[in-house]
């Protein structure tokens, strides 16, 4: 009896239609099993922000190094530059290198 009742119902025959079967069956392939699925699309959509984001970011630093460049053009730049950066001395000259505990590197 249930089965009958089942039956009469709108719901019931409205899903057990072929063509909604086949239709919900299309859909979950394109969704999700497909290779250009929705979650194929949704990882590269991903990756495509990130590269984006990693554009920028490579931007900026290329124009830091730009002007950097720019003020190493003078020779007192680079001496200074190569003082604090690579810890190089003059002839008779000693330099102390000072770490702090909580200092990073």
């Amino acid at each position: 009896m249930k089965w009958k009742s089942l039956k009469q119902k709108t719901w019931f025959k409205i899903l057990t239609n072929r063509y909604i079967i086949v239709l919900l069956v299309f859909l979950v392939w394109m969704l999700f099993f497909d290779t250009n699925s929705w979650l194929t699309h949704h990882k590269l959509d991903q990756e495509i922000s990130e590269i984006k984001s990693n554009i920028n970011y490579y931007k900026s630093e290329i124009e830091k190094d730009k002007k950097t460049l720019q003020s190493l053009r003078d020779s007192v730049e680079i001496e200074r530059f190569a003082r604090e950066n690579y810890f190089m001395k003059r002839k008779n000259e000693d330099v102390f290198i000072i770490k702090y505990e909580d200092s990073l590197n």
